[in-house]
């Protein structure tokens, strides 16, 4: 005969009856196809699951994957990002409010298309990607190098495209785009053959940075120089990588007067044009 095993009764509430078989599934405990609490138990009692702390992160622990959630989302991680995000909820220690935000997180994934783009971007997949913007026109790229980019808290697709008709950057830049994800409602992407590109097309620019903003200065990861005008004292000169004008001229606009482009001259040009457009706005008068 079989020996009978003691039999001990559990008072818990619906919620945690149904975490306990959420558990016991997780692991495989069954009793045909419904999840084993018993078989559970026995399996802690004999040590061959151990019983962990769930309330002992600090503070800063969980503030820091909170924001490695965010860090992922905006450079198209999104996968490695639900990762941390259910990691996060399973932990005790999480605020009531910390614990919506990342729900809603989970509940708001992006769309199809866009997890495409970034299983894309990884595997350095050329791609073609059509979508309807919000005049109703139909966009077709043609994408050899992609990658998303935060530009003044939103995230942008910048690639290279083959297409140019409609890009009014200067001529050297004219296969860059700079794409607003959030208003691309729906799309379709598909991958195509050819070559991956190592980059965007890129221009140097010298830029001259003067009194408070020489010394404030943060050097940025698509700087080349970056130094002190050995004849001009107070006065730093930066050399650029720049493949948008537009984000560039946005930055460097909000410095002036402490920031002068020396060169291109195509770049200047456009600078120039946008200050004697403002000149008239304020009815001041410039030469010509």
């Amino acid at each position: 005969m079989s020996r009978k095993g003691q039999s001990i009764t559990l008072s818990i509430s619906e919620r945690d009856k149904a975490e306990l078989e959420a558990i016991a599934l997780e692991f495989g405990m069954k009793w045909g196809d419904r999840p084993n609490i018993s078989k559970l138990i026995e399996e802690i009692a004999q040590r061959k699951l151990l019983i962990g702390n769930n309330n002992n992160w600090s503070e800063s622990r969980i503030r820091a994957l909170h924001r490695c959630i965010g860090a992922l989302t905006d450079i198209g991680q999104i996968e490695q990002a639900q990762i941390i995000a259910n990691l996060l909820l399973e932990r005790s220690e999480l605020s009531i409010p910390l614990r919506t935000e990342i729900e809603g997180f989970l509940k708001n994934l992006p769309p199809a298309w866009r997890l495409q783009i970034d299983n894309y971007i990884l595997r350095n997949q050329p791609f073609q990607l059509s979508y309807q913007d919000a005049a109703g026109r139909l966009l077709n790229f043609t994408v050899r190098h992609a990658k998303v980019t935060p530009h003044e808290k939103r995230q942008y697709l910048d690639c290279w495209c083959e297409e140019t008709e409609g890009n009014f950057d200067i001529p050297e830049l004219l296969h860059n785009w700079s794409l607003r994800l959030d208003r691309i409602t729906d799309a379709a992407v598909t991958s195509i053959s050819g070559k991956w590109r190592t980059n965007l097309d890129e221009i140097t620019v010298e830029m001259h940075l003067f009194a408070g903003l020489a010394f404030a200065y943060q050097v940025k990861p698509e700087d080349d120089i970056n130094e002190w005008l050995p004849d001009q004292p107070r006065v730093k000169r930066v050399i650029r990588r720049v493949s948008n004008t537009f984000w560039f001229s946005r930055e460097v606009m909000q410095y002036a007067p402490d920031c002068v482009v020396v060169s291109p001259e195509n770049l200047r040009d456009r600078l120039k044009q946008k200050l004697r457009t403002l000149c008239q706005l304020y009815d001041i008068e410039t030469r010509k």
